[in-house]
């Protein structure tokens, strides 16, 4: 490329205060041709996975990191080739004459602080850089110099390597398949790639069911011819359930633990050890809650909104907390203050293939009901999609988690770093109830609201619960408190 330099493409902060994210996937490789706005990776933070654009145009020249390697926000990941200006003194030499064993060094940046993605929160000290997995020892480096000189007829290796010979132009690489970052997260998970799916979309864009149809004509042979099953021993007891297939290769198996799942370890456990919990518990009545859920599945204004149990529970806890404000709190080591918020930020608990997030709903408590439903629509079908931004996880007040979905009575939660309560919801189910002087089958539910003890004491969350309960056992209590 005439007149050309390189561009180092460093690890951006992604997130606010984040330090390292995870290269899940490359989409491009040395040689390819790549345009400013263009995904070149997905990467995996302790938030979220997202997907990271070039900011110029040229051919790449060094992928420095693998797919599976942990990065630090700062460190050069790619070396793009662009047009318009020589080349720093440190990178002189082509990208192939550096050893396998040693990563590129970055090129000289100008004086003017260089943008990230989100935020300028690239450290401004040195970053502490990880050796390569497939770094190559230097008695390796050697025979496998000779072997090639010998091939080449020269007997022995050269004393110096030889001048790099420039790059042919590279050829055009192949069209990477248009699809929306769910629809890839979709195919990555039901393992479809995406080069063999035929799209239906505009503009000849993958959809969801453009991936399913893939998935289904590949099942299709399958169904018609079914492999073989091994032979079940005659000794076997019929009503014993065959063991996994994973059993007969592996006693055991090691999940790495990383991106949102080392996350989610390290503030649990940092949680438990810094705030005393205290955990209190109550059963209710909530028929008349049930009622009304189906009253509003009806009413026009909620048409097209997501409209259940969870909703009234958590507008149930917003009034709670307009009664009893103290709850909505954080505790502030460092100057040694408790720190009341006038505004709630409902974090709502959710299990995605990633792990546990949670993200919130920003000013919770200026919403109608209505609108209350459509932010729960819009927070649950996001987070399933893997497209949670890691915003949406930041500055949550009071947290709500439902485990009644997974036929769980109840649980004692344990706190989001920086908040002063969770409530956990378990499952609502017909039980013996005494209503009106008789034992009656009633929709009940046990609740589960975890506080610190260091700035709520048994008052405050005994009043908080209450008043949740009071409100789900009489929901027209919605209209005389809220």
């Amino acid at each position: 490329m005439t007149n050309a330099s390189v561009r180092e493409f460093k690890m951006p902060d992604v997130g606010e205060g984040l330090t390292e994210a995870e290269i899940l996937k490359w989409y491009v490789q040395p040689g390819d041709t790549v345009t400013d706005g263009q995904v070149v990776c997905e990467v995996e933070t302790a938030k979220a996975a997202v997907e990271l654009p070039i900011p110029y145009d040229g051919v790449v020249r060094a992928l420095h990191f693998p797919e599976g390697t942990t990065v630090d926000v700062g460190t050069s990941i790619i070396a793009v080739e662009v047009a318009g200006g020589a080349a720093p003194a440190q990178e002189e030499a082509p990208a192939a004459a550096v050893p396998a064993a040693e990563p590129e060094k970055p090129a000289e940046q100008p004086a003017a602080r260089q943008p990230v993605l989100v935020g300028y929160g690239v450290a401004t000290s040195s970053t502490r850089r990880r050796p390569r997995k497939q770094a190559q020892d230097p008695v390796a480096r050697q025979a496998a110099s000779a072997v090639q000189a010998e091939l080449n007829g020269h007997g022995a290796a050269p004393a110096a390597p030889a001048a790099p010979v420039a790059p042919a132009a590279p050829a055009a690489p192949a069209q990477r398949p248009l699809a929306k970052p769910p629809v890839r997260k979709l195919a990555k998970d039901l393992g479809v790639d995406l080069a063999t799916v035929t799209p239906s979309g505009p503009d000849g864009v993958i959809t969801r069911e453009d991936v399913h149809a893939a998935v289904a004509a590949a099942q299709a042979p399958q169904q018609t011819a079914p492999a073989a099953q091994p032979a079940v021993p005659a000794a076997s007891a019929p009503d014993r359930p065959a063991a996994p297939a994973s059993y007969d290769t592996a006693r055991e198996t090691r999940i790495p633990v990383k991106g949102v799942r080392k996350a989610t370890a390290a503030a649990m456990v940092g949680s438990a050890f810094t705030a005393p919990h205290v955990t209190e518990f109550v059963t209710v009545d909530v028929t008349r809650t049930m009622k009304l859920v189906e009253e509003l599945k009806q009413d026009q204004e909620f048409a097209g909104l997501r409209v259940n149990p969870l909703l009234l529970i958590a507008k149930a806890l917003l009034v709670a907390i307009r009664r009893n404000p103290d709850i909505n709190a954080s505790w502030d080591e460092a100057a040694q203050e408790i720190v009341v918020k006038h505004y709630v930020n409902l974090g709502i608990a959710a299990a995605t293939p990633r792990g546990l997030i949670v993200p919130n709903i920003k000013d919770a408590h200026a919403k109608t009901l209505p609108e209350l439903a459509a932010s729960l629509g819009e927070l649950v079908s996001t987070a399933r999609e893997g497209r949670t931004s890691p915003s949406a996880m930041q500055g949550g007040t009071v947290t709500i988690t439902n485990v009644g979905v997974f036929g769980v009575d109840t649980g004692t939660p344990i706190l989001n770093p920086g908040e002063s309560a969770i409530l956990a919801v378990g499952a609502i189910k017909p039980q013996p109830w005494v209503h009106k002087g008789k034992v009656k089958p009633r929709q009940v539910t046990t609740l589960a609201l975890s506080f610190d003890h260091r700035l709520v004491d048994g008052e405050l969350g005994s009043k908080v619960l209450a008043d949740v309960a009071a409100v789900l056992e009489q929901p027209k209590r919605l209209i005389t408190w809220a």
